[in-house]
């Protein structure tokens, strides 16, 4: 009896530190902004806290009427029980319920609202105090009948200002607000980083189904995200240690590994039979190091095909959740199983793990981003995600981390939001004509920005013109100036010199837009104005003819005679010929000159050289042969 006693302050001892561990930490309360739009009185902005169920619309705003029901005021029963509904009439604003906190768990209270027709829930607290999240209760039978099926959203207001709210309510005021989550997570660039911070135990209860179903779930689009490189995915296992004064207990020998360095609570919380808490910790261990080795070539998304294979083929239920069902996993997707192990390292060794050790560095928060102590917790932009964990909620968060209208095809699917410029084109520009639209739709919403298309940029307002402009504008709908062919020839006003201005080209007058008229040079007498031309008119241009043998110049704008003309041609001609033959006869003196002198330097050169040195020349010596006298 002493000795199981014993055991249980041991155990008991752990979890007190573990709970320390949890206070201790820096727990950051995710907000969106709460904005009130009447009364007059009470126009302003204010925080609320974002509850960690139900779908927050984050990227987007919700314009709602609030109600305070004169029953069941903290909503903690069905209010079909006292006859109320909160649907919202045809043409009115949604209906957002203020309830007030206690007696009940937050999101029991979000349920009963949610089921009486309302389209946000609003609690008002009732301590002085800061803000808090709103968390899930613990698994009981009752609550996961209706927690994953939450799909409102949800905000907790601070208790002064609740009490505001009712005050106006009371004194009959219409009482309009905005629930607004387009800056709940940060958008600065193209590309979103986020972590899910998961488990391998599945035999944690609810939150571990709820965990493995988002991931099979998930899966499809997160790797459409990865092989994109519209995101950075990171998955993180939490781990704790255990007190080195317990190192040696059955518990901490059973739930830790590295000598209580790295540990997790028995999965059946049962120390006497099934799994234990260090086999998990070896999963999660595997499962990084498959991530790891993965990332090593650049396959990231192959962590989700092991994760959801191996929830699949290796259940703890079935007494598949080991070492063996894992590598045969590993092999199926072509992994390197030596990497893997090499990877993991010694889980007996009595030295701290890199994997794991970098795992519990990353749990303290930094930044904006809290300590992350609540599994699974999903981390978008270094924002701790609040509300369901479902695709469809989790896609709208990571999708609203997209610096706007840079969102990948998967943010903009009818199954996350709603296509803006479908209607009416958004009230931007376009060139029906050329199928060209300034409406540019984005998670957000749409925008109006002049586009670039076929390597021509347009300018302009987006809303009322949009210009091409750029080398190439012309090609593309004839840079949006006027163009006509008749009898084969083609005339246009755009000039493809980097101008954006639609010019009527020589022979043509008018805006160079909408027209350009054929200008009449004869009548005009601008053109063919000698005594003896006759001007004629043709669409663009002119034609003028000389009389009788006479022959027109239009560059001088003048008749000559043919004769005249063609002994002038011919004349020209010689005057080539003889100025040719001139040159060639010149160039032939002056080589032939060239060469005469050379010849004779050299001969100059080799008389004086038997009488003196020249410059540059050594002086011969007369030598005897040995045989001369």
């Amino acid at each position: 009896m002493g000795c199981e006693k014993s055991r249980f302050l041991v155990f008991a001892g752990f979890i007190l530190l573990i709970q320390c561990q949890l206070v201790m930490s820096k727990f950051v309360v995710e907000k969106n902004s709460f904005r009130v739009t009447s009364p007059e009185s009470l126009k302003g902005t204010h925080d609320s806290a974002i509850g960690n169920f139900g779908i927050p619309q984050y990227g987007g705003s919700m314009a709602g009427t609030v109600v305070y029901p004169k029953q069941n005021r903290k909503g903690c029963q069905s209010f079909d029980d006292f006859g109320i509904s909160f649907e919202s009439k045809s043409g009115s604003l949604p209906t957002f319920v203020l309830v007030d906190r206690g007696d009940c768990f937050f999101a029991l209270k979000a349920w009963n609202v949610q089921n009486a027709g309302a389209s946000a829930v609003l609690v008002a607290d009732d301590i002085e105090e800061q803000l808090i999240t709103m968390d899930t209760p613990e698994e009981d039978v009752q609550s996961a009948k209706y927690i994953q099926n939450i799909t409102i959203p949800s905000a907790l207001l601070e208790k002064a200002f609740g009490e505001k709210l009712k005050q106006a309510l009371s004194n009959g005021d219409m009482l309009n607000v905005n629930l607004d989550w387009r800056e709940s997570v940060p958008h600065p660039d193209e590309r979103v980083e986020y972590e899910l911070w998961t488990n391998s135990n599945d035999e944690c209860g609810m939150k571990c189904d709820i965990l493995m179903d988002f991931v099979k779930d998930f899966k499809g689009a997160a790797q459409i995200l990865e092989k994109g490189g519209f995101t950075q995915f990171t998955p993180h296992y939490i781990t704790w240690f255990c007190p080195m004064e317990f190192t040696i207990s059955k518990q901490c020998k059973s739930q830790c590994i590295n000598y209580g360095r790295y540990c997790a609570p028995d999965p059946e919380q049962d120390f006497s039979s099934g799994y234990e808490g260090k086999d998990v910790v070896i999963e999660n261990l595997r499962q990084l190091c498959v991530f790891k080795v993965a990332n090593e070539t650049q396959n990231t998304w192959v962590w989700w095909d092991y994760v959801t294979d191996f929830q699949i083929r290796c259940p703890m239920k079935e007494k598949k959740y080991n070492k063996e069902c894992a590598d045969n996993v590993i092999r199926s997707l072509g992994l390197d199983l030596k990497d893997i192990e090499k990877c993991m390292g010694d889980p007996n060794a009595d030295s701290d793990n890199p994997v794991l050790k970098e795992e519990q560095d990353a749990q303290v928060g930094k930044g904006s981003r809290g300590d992350v102590t609540i599994l699974p917790t999903l981390v978008v932009n270094n924002r701790q995600y609040r509300g369901k964990l479902a695709k469809g909620a989790v896609l709208k968060a990571i999708c609203s981390g997209f610096e706007e209208t840079t969102e990948p095809a998967v943010c903009l699917s009818g199954d996350v939001e709603t296509n803006e410029c479908l209607n009416n084109n958004g009230g931007c520009w376009q060139d029906k004509s050329a199928n060209i639209s300034a409406c540019k739709d984005t998670f957000r919403g749409r925008v109006c920005e002049c586009p670039f298309t076929d390597g021509v940029q347009f300018k302009g307002d987006g809303y009322t013109s949009c210009i091409a402009s750029g080398p190439g504008r012309c090609k593309l709908n004839n840079g949006g100036c006027w163009n006509e062919t008749r009898d084969g020839h083609t005339f246009s006003a755009c000039m493809d010199n980097g101008d954006t201005k639609c010019v009527c080209p020589p022979g043509f007058k008018g805006d160079g837009v909408k027209s350009c008229e054929d200008i009449d040079e004869c009548d005009e007498k601008k053109v063919c104005q000698c005594p003896e031309c006759s001007c004629k008119d043709t669409w663009g241009s002119y034609e003028c003819t000389c009389s009788e043998d006479l022959l027109y110049i239009r560059e001088h704008d003048t008749c000559i005679s043919k004769t005249a003309a063609e002994r002038k041609s011919s004349w020209t001609a010689v005057w080539f010929i003889l100025i040719g033959l001139a040159i060639a006869g010149g160039g032939a003196y002056t080589v032939y000159k060239y060469r005469l002198r050379s010849y004779m330097d050299s001969e100059i050169r080799a008389i004086m050289a038997q009488y003196m040195p020249l410059d540059g020349q050594n002086e011969v010596p007369n030598h005897q042969s040995e045989d001369g006298a």
